[in-house]
Parts: C-alpha cells; sequence; structure tokens
C-alpha cells in the first residue's frame, strides 16, 4: 500500500473495528452510495485485515452477484495490495475458496454469487466468522438474510458496499433505514471521497449519466425513477444519415407476434454506429400476425443487398432466429440486461456514439413515450408500452456499440456490474 491515499471516509472504514474506534461495538458497515468513490476497496481491504486480525481458522464469505463479479470487482484489485502487506493467499478455483495467511494465522474465504432466489440454498448450512456482500442491492433478500444467519461464530461481523436503487428497495428499506437499530455503521459515499480520481475523471464520470441515474450513481442518492425514461432525448438527437459508404452494416430486431416487431437497420462510419432505417410492424393495428417467413422477408428487404455481418435479435425469439439461420444469416442473441442497457444506450447517444436517424419516425416517436412504470414495487420497472423499438436498440447498444469501446474506456455496464 506504498504511496496510497485514503480520504477520512475510507480511512474511518478501514479502522472502525479496530480497539478505539468509536464505531468498534456495531455489528455490520454498510457503503453505500456513488460509483468510483473508492467504496469497495477500502470495504474489502478492511474485511480481510479484520478476518485475519480477529479470527484463525474460521470460515468467511465473499458474495456477489455471481462469482465472477466477486473475483473481478473485489479480488482482483485486492489481492495484489493484500500479497503486498504480507498476506499469503492461495486460491483453490475448483472449490471458489481463496486461503489466506498471515504469520501464524490461516482462514478460508468462500466465494458465493447471489444472482437469484435459488442462490439463498448455496450458502445454506455453512458456519461462517463473518461476510462481505458487494454490490448488495443487487442480489435477492433470501441470498443476503441467509447470509446473514450463517455469521454465528463469536464476534462475527457483516460487510455491505452498493450502489444506490430505488428508496422502496428491500435493502434500503430493512438495513438501511433500519441501520440505527441494528446497531449498523452506514457510510454514504460520494465521488469526492475517493482521492485517487481527478477532477477530470470525476467531470467525465458526471456527464455519463442523466436523471435518476445521475442521482444516484454520481450523488449517490436512494431516488425513484420516475417519467420518461431518456428525458433528455429530443429531435436535436436525430441527424441525416452520413454520405459515402459505410464501414459495416448490423440489423437489430425485436419480435413479436401480437405485439410489434421492430428492426433497425445500423451502419457504421468512423466509430459511430448510425441507425440509418427501420422496419416496424404493429399486428394489432394492422388486425393480421406475420409468420416468421415473412418477417425474414422484411428484414432482407431492410438489408437491401448490403453485407450485413450479424443479425442482432430478441433472444426469446428462437423461432425467428433458426428461420433466420436456415436463410443463411448470422444471427447473435442480444444482450437483454435492460437497466444497465439502458444506461449503455443514453451514454451512447449522448457521446454522439450511436445516432437515430431521419426516416426512423417509429424510434423517435417511442422515446418519446418510453416511461418508467409508476409503481414498480420497490425496483426499476418501464412500462410495457411503446418499447419494441426501445428493447431493439438497447439491445444493440449493449451487444455491439458499447463492445467495441477502444481499451481503456468506460464501459458503463460495470457501474451494474452483473454477470452472466
Amino acid at each position: 500500500m506504498e504511496g496510497m491515499t485514503f480520504s477520512p471516509k475510507q480511512r474511518r472504514v478501514l479502522t472502525w473495528w479496530r480497539p478505539g474506534s468509536p464505531d468498534r461495538d456495531c455489528q455490520a458497515i454498510i457503503c453505500d452510495g456513488a460509483v468510483r468513490s473508492g467504496k469497495t476497496l477500502c470495504t474489502g481491504l478492511s474485511f480481510f485485515c479484520w478476518a485475519m486480525c480477529c479470527f484463525h481458522r474460521q470460515n468467511f464469505a465473499l458474495c456477489g452477484r455471481t462469482i465472477q463479479s466477486v473475483r473481478r470487482n473485489v479480488l482482483s484489485e485486492l489481492e495484489p495490495l493484500l500479497e503486498g502487506m504480507g498476506f499469503r493467499c492461495v486460491r483453490q478455483l475448483s472449490r471458489n475458496m481463496i486461503q489466506v495467511r498471515l504469520g501464524g494465522r490461516k482462514n478460508d474465504f468462500y466465494l458465493f454469487g447471489g444472482k437469484d432466489e435459488s442462490s439463498a440454498a448455496l450458502i445454506q448450512g455453512v458456519t461462517l466468522a463473518g461476510a462481505l456482500l458487494d454490490e448488495a442491492a443487487l442480489m435477492p433478500r433470501s441470498f443476503v438474510e441467509q447470509a446473514a444467519a450463517r455469521c454465528s461464530v463469536e464476534g462475527s461481523r457483516l460487510w455491505f458496499s452498493c450502489n444506490p436503487e430505488s428508496p422502496e428497495h428491500w435493502f434500503y428499506q430493512e438495513w438501511i433505514q433500519k441501520a440505527g437499530e441494528k446497531n449498523i455503521l452506514r457510510l454514504p459515499f460520494t465521488m469526492a471521497d475517493n482521492p485517487g480520481l481527478s477532477a477530470g475523471t470525476r467531470e467525465r464520470y458526471a456527464g455519463m449519466f442523466e436523471g435518476v441515474f445521475y442521482r444516484r450513481f454520481v450523488l449517490g442518492e436512494w431516488v425513484a425513477a420516475e417519467g420518461l425514461v431518456y428525458d433528455f432525448f429530443d429531435r436535436s438527437y436525430v441527424r441525416p444519415a452520413p454520405e459515402g459508404e459505410m464501414e459495416q452494416w448490423r440489423i437489430s430486431c425485436d419480435y413479436g407476434t401480437a405485439n410489434p416487431t421492430s428492426m433497425g437497420l445500423w451502419g457504421r462510419k468512423d466509430g459511430v454506429w448510425y441507425r440509418v432505417a427501420e422496419y416496424y410492424y404493429d399486428a394489432r393495428a394492422a388486425r393480421r400476425q406475420k409468420t416468421d417467413e415473412e418477417y425474414a422477408d422484411e428484414l432482407e428487404r431492410l438489408a437491401g443487398g448490403r453485407n450485413i455481418q450479424e443479425v442482432v435479435a430478441d433472444p426469446s425469439a428462437a423461432s425467428f432466429c433458426e428461420t433466420l439461420r436456415r436463410r443463411g444469416w448470422r444471427v447473435r442473441k442480444a444482450d437483454n440486461r435492460v437497466l444497465s442497457g439502458i444506461r449503455l444506450t443514453a451514454r451512447l447517444l449522448r457521446s454522439g456514439r450511436i445516432v437515430i436517424c431521419e426516416g426512423c419516425a417509429n424510434a423517435v416517436r417511442e422515446f418519446s413515450l418510453y416511461r418508467w412504470e409508476p409503481d414498480g414495487r420497490g425496483e426499476d420497472r418501464v412500462c410495457k408500452q411503446n418499447d419494441h423499438a426501445m428493447d431493439e436498440i438497447r439491445y444493440f447498444a449493449a451487444t455491439v456499440a458499447a463492445r467495441e469501446e477502444r481499451p481503456g474506456g468506460i464501459y458503463a455496464g460495470v457501474v451494474e456490474r452483473r454477470s452472466r
């Protein structure tokens, strides 16, 4: 850790469990707030130091939404620091476990993923001296409560870090709002709490988000999603298609039977993807459903003889995808994660990396109508209306455009930090 600087709030996280700390009697710590605020690193570092100073031959849990996200978000940066401090870390990949030694002490740290309700069974039965839950607000309540219940060794404690969600979210209601009665130290973080961020970097991150996502991931507030999803989008974002040849072509597709089917033709030029044309068919309005073969014909007409590298398709449209493959199209299942996809789409639109062109009237119409569900029951939900071009554009943004960013660029999907 030579040369590292910690902010006052980070130092409080690092020392809250130490003798003489005014927070020492707390049973847990919650570090929530803005992205890139330094909460994950200092929480993980403090957790390992506490475990190795206070216990010997005990089991601990390192929890994320998936085991892969624990390795990526927590351990990849933390292990070199620990080894530089004299810790010896030995990974046992087949057991999803890390054995850590420091002096004469040895403890085992097991990795768990809490991505759905079935995950609670994975941690059930183990006896723990402590647990760190990164991305806690992305985990189901059953998993978090099961992890808490497994910490039954004398002196055990819980460690949480997360980005904000809705104020109706169960974690905010049951843990943050009740921090006082549960004897929890809650520390809200902003980017100013990370001394490793320059002013320019903070400004860059602040420019990545709009509306509710700005308030959550930049200001660190627990606020509800309401109103238009893309509240910044107006006619200024609609431009003519560029002249000249495109470097690459793709088609994105959201398939519906009774619901509308939307397809977008995308061309890439000078690092920008342009949605130059569209096909949109509402079977209910037309009072006639089309077959997979008819939609495949429409896709071919939209392609117009261009060299289409691939079709990015709704992953649930299995029969339509198979029809396209039989006709010789290369089909790629779209990344269908909604919230991270919306954030990516908004950022790419704002930065000019994807452009909606004149002639895409149905996409422009849906941008003006696509709204958050007013009663999301504690979760962010979009209204399932006027969302077909929105889904198809989101598929393209998350599956193609965002993944082409140059090395060292920022991939907004890491904000939510979800892995399959």
